[in-house]
């Protein structure tokens, strides 16, 4: 079987990964670090994404507010969650950090304001 060719992203050095499995266990990733192995793990088996985005909110002095996921969130859903993200509208004030959407898509992931909104 030929080896599958990943880039790792878990640090800025990007390196590439030749990565042998079975399914969806990995057996062996070459070109990398510790660290890569196991981003090979993760991504072959239940790849997730950071997700940043907007939501409108109301009497806000932008139309816009910039959201961000609390954790990585898996990739398959991501299309998912942008639609959700897109039907929400919330009431400023609202400051950096709150929850804007709760458990997404019952994933147990939060989606939180990326900045202060007066």
């Amino acid at each position: 079987m030929e080896p599958d060719s990943l880039i790792c992203i878990t640090c800025p050095k990007g390196c590439s990964l030749s990565v042998s499995r079975e399914g969806d266990t990995v057996l062996e990733a070459k070109g990398g670090c510790a660290r890569g192995l196991e981003y090979a793990r993760r991504e072959i088996a239940d790849p997730r994404r950071m997700v940043a985005s907007t939501v409108r909110i109301a009497g806000g002095i932008h139309p816009l507010l910039p959201v961000y996921t609390s954790a990585p969130f898996p990739k398959g859903r991501i299309r998912e969650l942008l639609a959700e993200l897109r039907r929400i509208v919330v009431q400023a004030p609202i400051g950096v950090g709150d929850v804007v959407l709760r458990d997404a898509l019952g994933m147990g992931v939060d989606v939180l304001a990326s900045r202060d909104m007066e």
